[in-house]
């Protein structure tokens, strides 16, 4: 989520809100959920995709939204507090029956990481993502902590990834490994076929070989 304050007011954006910064004199897209004018004639308008949820409230308002509040206050996988003692206490907190994909992109376990972040994160660390997490050895929960900080650390280094665009129209720097864009070319390691299966309400990828499931 990405907040702003104005005043006693904030603007609160979701996954699934799409930002256009546009020069005075471009046109505006004719369908959308918020536009803000600047007195310079620039604008930033907003469109919402499916799930993508836009908020304006008084500051203090929204302190009943569960999302935001875990937003708020654990700690970004990015920040010094994201330790692997605390990546192991998440992990306690879960039944061993779990999916990786399970424990790392739903109820909001680490904010901000989802289904697009997943794939390269597990591909890394060579866990399938319907892998339990109980029969994930201590060795591979380290990988798997390592490329939590270490895959999401590189996508905000080169601006996000290559198959989202950031607020002037450009993709991101970041060239997924795994994704809608790559998985019909042969695994960047093995050479082998990729695959793309639907599991927990969206597409998972992943290299058979590099990945086995267990």
């Amino acid at each position: 989520m990405v907040e702003i304050s104005a005043g006693k007011k904030r603007l609160l954006f979701g996954d699934g809100v799409n930002l256009r910064c546009l020069p005075a004199g471009e046109k505006r897209p004719e369908k959308h959920q918020l536009l803000l004018e600047f007195d310079d004639g620039s604008s930033v308008a907003a469109t919402v995709q499916m799930y993508g949820l836009l908020y304006a409230f008084r500051a203090g308002a929204n302190d009943d939204n569960p999302y935001y509040m875990i937003a708020r206050e654990k700690p970004s996988p990015l920040s010094a507090e994201f330790t692997e003692a605390y990546f192991e206490g998440l992990l306690s907190g879960v039944k061993p029956a779990m999916s990786a994909k399970g424990f790392l992109a739903t109820e909001q376990r680490i904010p901000g990481l989802g289904n697009g972040v997943l794939q390269d994160i597990l591909f890394r660390a060579g866990i399938h993502p319907k892998n339990k997490v109980g029969g994930i050895t201590s060795a591979g929960l380290g990988s798997l902590y390592r490329s939590v900080k270490e895959t999401l650390a590189e996508m905000t280094l080169k601006g996000g990834r290559d198959t989202e665009k950031d607020l002037y129209g450009n993709p991101g720097g970041y060239g997924t490994v795994l994704s809608a864009k790559t998985w019909k070319n042969p695994c960047p390691v093995c050479g082998g076929v990729l695959v793309r299966q639907a599991y927990l309400g969206g597409n998972v990828y992943f290299c058979p070989n590099c990945q086995p499931q267990k």
